[in-house]
């Protein structure tokens, strides 16, 4: 683990972004705290530590994916985290040239509002689709994705639930999970066959990173 990332030049420095792609990440902070104090976005005692436990704990879930992934959906996108600053990560590498828009859902709009903010001040190009994640016409606008994503959303088991039908073959679920990861996913195996990698955390070492592939519902019977 390194040590805490403190600030932009430490994000800078230990991700290796360019200078376009930092500041849009310091205008995304700006904005954040700005709009904090309207709606709850993230904990207030994370506003001091948005550059270590929201900046970095997203961007590291960026190399986990495989390198020639097109199509990114966010589940639960909220305050951005992943996904927001994921898919600056990917327009800074030319993503928004060579691969399609990354998909934000989330269905409060005043997030949604605040995710349409961020991307008009960062002029970035992204999908913010204001609906809830259940419903099936939602689910069935995107089918085989590259990669799925969600953080603090729900246990691994409904987590599942909700992205199995934006799985294909290739479909990589990438969800940073707390300390009881490992319980979970024996909760999940109840219910799923799936292939599940835990990666360590850059920011917090109790933490996990699913990495999960494959999953099938278990018949009943």
């Amino acid at each position: 683990m390194p040590s805490r990332i403190t600030g932009p030049k430490d994000f800078q420095n230990h991700f290796g972004v360019s200078d376009e792609t930092l500041k849009r990440l310091i205008v995304y902070e700006s904005l954040l705290i700005q709009w904090q104090k309207k709606i709850n976005l993230v904990a207030p005692s994370t506003l001091d530590e948005i550059w270590h436990r929201h900046f970095a704990d997203s961007a590291q879930l960026f190399d986990l994916a495989p390198k020639d992934s097109r199509i990114w959906v966010d589940l639960g996108a909220g305050a951005g985290f992943p996904g927001l600053v994921l898919a600056i990560l990917r327009a800074g590498r030319g993503a928004e040239v060579d691969h399609e828009p990354h998909i934000l859902i989330e269905s409060d709009q005043r997030k949604a509002a605040f995710l349409g903010e961020i991307a008009r001040k960062t002029s970035l190009a992204v999908d913010i689709v204001i609906s809830r994640i259940e419903i099936t016409s939602t689910q069935g606008r995107y089918k085989s994705v590259d990669v799925v994503t969600a953080r603090a959303l729900a246990p691994l088991d409904r987590l599942i639930g909700l992205a199995k039908p934006m799985f294909g073959p290739k479909t990589v679920g990438l969800f940073p999970k707390g300390r009881d990861i490992r319980q979970e996913i024996k909760n999940a195996s109840a219910n799923w066959s799936f292939t599940c990698e835990l990666a360590e955390s850059l920011t917090d070492t109790e933490a996990r990173i699913a990495v999960v592939t494959s999953p099938e519902a278990k018949s009943e019977g």
